[in-house]
C-alpha cells in the first residue's frame, strides 16, 4: 500500500491517462461522510487539477517519473523500424490510445516510431495525426520532467531522433 512518503508536494510524477503531473499537495478531506487523504496533481499544460486518494495511487497507475535508463530504452525503440501491422486502422488506433493511456515511456515510444514515418505524408489520416501527436507530446513531457529541460526542447530532441532513424 501506498503512504503519502511515496510522493512528496513538487515531486512530479505521471498519471498514466494525463501524462505528467506535479503534485501540489497533500490533503485530507471529507466526502461522503469519510476522512479521505488526497494527492492534488496539477497538470500545467491541460489547466487541470486532479485529486487521487491515497490508498487508490497505485491502483490508479499513478507513479514517479521514469529512471534515466527507462527513459533511454524508450528513446532507443524510436530508432527501430516502425512495425505497421495489417489489422484495419480502428483496431490499430484502439491498441495505440491503450499503449499511450498505459503510461509506459516505451509503449508512447512505439506509438511515436510507428506513426512518424507517415507524419509528413499527405495521405496521413486525422486520426493518426491526433494519435502521433498525442503520443509524442505525452513522451516529450516526461522527457523534458526528467531532464529538466523545457518540452519544446524534448520534443526537438525526440524529432531529431526519429529523422535520423
Amino acid at each position: 500500500m501506498l503512504d503519502t512518503q511515496t510522493f512528496n508536494e513538487g515531486d512530479y510524477v505521471v498519471y498514466p491517462t494525463h501524462g505528467v503531473g506535479k503534485v501540489a499537495s497533500i490533503e485530507r478531506q471529507r466526502i461522503a461522510g469519510h476522512e479521505l487523504e488526497l494527492f492534488v496533481i496539477t497538470f500545467d499544460r491541460d489547466r487541470m487539477t486532479l485529486r487521487v486518494p491515497v490508498p487508490k495511487a497505485r491502483m490508479s497507475g499513478l507513479r514517479k517519473l521514469s529512471t534515466r535508463s527507462v527513459m533511454d530504452d524508450a528513446l532507443g525503440k524510436l530508432r527501430g523500424r516502425a512495425k505497421v501491422k495489417r489489422a484495419m486502422w480502428s483496431r490499430r488506433a484502439q491498441e495505440y490510445e491503450a499503449k499511450i493511456n498505459s503510461g509506459d515511456p516505451i509503449s508512447i515510444a512505439e506509438v511515436v516510431r510507428d506513426l512518424h514515418r507517415n507524419a509528413n505524408q499527405p495521405d496521413q489520416s486525422y486520426s493518426e495525426r491526433q494519435i502521433y501527436e498525442a503520443a509524442l507530446e505525452r513522451l516529450a513531457s516526461e522527457l523534458a520532467a526528467v531532464e529538466a529541460i523545457l518540452p519544446e526542447q524534448a520534443t526537438q530532441k525526440l524529432e531529431k531522433l526519429l529523422d535520423a532513424a
